[in-house]
């Protein structure tokens, strides 16, 4: 009688590929996880520059930056909270207001902590006032 030969793969040979698979991965997820971070981070940077930017040209157009209550929004469309803008574009000063990556809004505070007026992101903690919030006052730490 002949008997065939299983045709398997044994528990070891399992184990062995399962190990490298686990080694590679090891290797690999670090890298992808750090690049994802910086990529956050850096359209975060880019957001609040961008934000900057037209807050600027309202500050041109009504002599101040929007107040804390106006908020960002007072950049999309024209608010009707004190101090009224004197002046207002048909378009506004943006479109839309960006998300950060971590998705919160990103924040105004006029008069800022940090500075005359604060624009930031709560970061990945999604928490105002901590260690990873990104700002126009620490935006060089990023660059």
């Amino acid at each position: 009688m002949n008997m065939k030969k299983s045709q398997g793969f044994s528990l070891l040979e399992l184990m062995v590929v399962i190990v490298i698979i686990g080694i590679i991965a090891s290797m690999i997820v670090p890298n992808i996880m750090g690049s994802q971070e910086r990529a956050n981070t850096q359209k975060a940077v880019s957001d609040i520059t961008a934000l900057e930017g037209s807050l600027s040209l309202y500050k041109m157009d009504n002599y101040d930056y929007p107040t804390t209550e106006q908020g960002l929004e007072a950049l999309v469309e024209q608010t009707d909270l004190d101090p009224a803008p004197r002046r207002f574009p048909e378009d506004g000063y943006i479109k839309r207001l960006p998300k950060d990556p971590w998705g919160s809004e990103y924040v105004l505070l006029n008069p800022g902590e940090q500075g005359k007026m604060d624009v930031f992101s709560v970061g990945p903690d999604r928490e105002a006032g901590t260690e990873d919030d990104i700002g126009n006052w620490n935006l060089g730490d990023y660059q």
